[in-house]
């Protein structure tokens, strides 16, 4: 029933976070609430970090992929553990600077920066630009020479590799508004921009095959395609690579039905490819770059609501409606994505109501999962919803005008807020 090591059942039959009691929580700070395990987000850095340390000698760094969840502490907590960061917009920039995040520490993705992102992120010295079209390595290079900076460039790749994955979150293939493709010749042509640039030091290739994936072989295939490149570059060019960039994608436990394999599962499978790689076409190791998200995050939050009613609909189905919804987790009514749900003053009982979860917005597609089978509750019960870590406080929106909720860390036992709760004000301050 429980998808993390960071949950826990106590003696009154609630849910624990971290070792906290979530009806303690809700009653504290309100719901709907996020709340995240410290603990558990340092613990996942620091494997994937000895990961890196164990099967590359060190040469390389996991890159945490801030879309996951973004805001000033956990880029603390982040870059206190080693870690580099990467940002898909200036915001996260933005965000990872005034966290106290050395710049040289970010990686700048997106697949249509504008010129005002790239100069602010070349101004402050942001460790590396990933070229995702012709366009990025033009305005680079021209950007570079207007401060006259050499900006360390890494292009992005599309292996073709199919990640067995949902359509939406299939990045990897050729059809994908994403990076360059090497069956077209794109890849090649962007190479040769980067190496010819003024102002541009090529440095790296990076390629990103999907997301939630459980199975290691795509993994696999898709560095020995892009060692291949590299040394295709290195026959054209005479320059090796510096920095092999493989992504992220690895899959987290939503439900108990999910496979699981320890992320070392993973990393140890691609370093024996890589090496034996990089022996086979005389290459150099690179230093390997991993962009692990959700897989920090997601397992080391869950979601808190408030049922606010249960209403039965003979022979049709039940709902269960709580105090939020799409708003503060759209991932449902995106890609039906699948969680658990559990009633978290109720965890001593058996599972056996089938029922519908709803939101409160206004949108009969504003549910959060349907037909699971959970405890029954009653209005008051505290619902939560499990391994929403990732994808959920940032992509939160303000919908019918409803502030976004607090974000509470839990470490040692004790309980912060780390992002504070939208107030109404909050929602008209922009408003003229």
């Amino acid at each position: 029933m429980l998808t993390s090591d960071c949950l826990g059942i106590n003696e009154k039959g609630h849910l624990t976070i971290g070792g906290v009691d979530t009806v303690y929580l809700a009653e504290k700070y309100g719901t709907p609430l996020y709340v995240m395990s410290e603990d558990k987000i340092r613990n996942i850095a620091k494997s994937y970090l000895e990961s890196i340390r164990k099967n590359y000698s060190g040469y390389g760094v996991p890159i945490y992929a801030s879309k996951a969840f973004c805001c000033k502490e956990i880029c603390r907590i982040i870059d206190s553990e080693g870690l580099d960061m990467d940002a898909v917009s200036k915001g996260e920039i933005y965000t990872a600077i005034k966290a106290g995040v050395n710049p040289k520490k970010l990686h700048f993705h997106g697949n249509n920066k504008t010129y005002d992102e790239l100069f602010y992120a070349v101004e402050n010295d942001v460790g590396d630009i990933i070229a995702d079209s012709f366009e990025d390595i033009n305005r680079v290079d021209e950007i570079g020479g207007k401060l006259n900076k050499k900006v360390n460039l890494t292009l992005r790749i599309k292996p073709g590799i199919d990640a067995h994955t949902h359509e939406f979150i299939r990045t990897g293939q050729i059809d994908s508004k994403f990076g360059f493709a090497l069956e077209n010749g794109e890849a090649e042509k962007a190479a040769e921009m980067a190496f010819k640039a003024e102002n541009i030091s090529f440095k790296g290739v990076h390629c990103h095959i999907g997301s939630q994936i459980f199975d290691v072989e795509p993994f696999v295939l898709a560095s020995k395609v892009m060692l291949s490149f590299i040394k295709q570059v290195k026959d054209e060019y005479g320059i090796e690579i510096e920095n092999l960039n493989l992504g992220g994608g690895f899959g987290i436990k939503y439900l108990d039905s999910d496979p699981f394999l320890e992320y070392e599962v993973y990393m140890e499978s691609v370093s024996k490819a890589v090496h034996e790689e990089c022996k086979r076409l005389s290459l150099k190791i690179p230093n390997i770059y991993i962009e692990p998200g959700r897989s920090i995050i997601g397992e080391a939050g869950i979601t808190l609501y408030t049922v606010g009613s249960v209403k039965e609909i003979e022979n049709v189905r039940n709902y269960i409606s709580v105090d939020g919804g799409m708003g503060d987790n759209p991932r449902y009514a995106l890609y039906q994505a699948e969680y658990t749900c559990v009633i978290a003053n109720k965890m001593n009982e058996n599972p056996e109501y089938t029922a519908t979860i709803a939101g409160k917005y206004c949108e009969s597609g504003d549910l959060i999962q349907e037909n699971v089978k959970i405890v029954k509750p009653v209005a008051g019960d505290i619902l939560s919803v499990l391994s929403t870590g990732a994808y959920n406080y940032s992509m939160a929106s303000n919908y019918n005008r409803n502030p976004r909720p607090a974000c509470v860390m839990i470490k040692d036992g004790t309980d912060r807020v780390i992002i504070k709760r939208e107030t109404f004000e909050d929602l008209i301050k922009n408003d003229i």
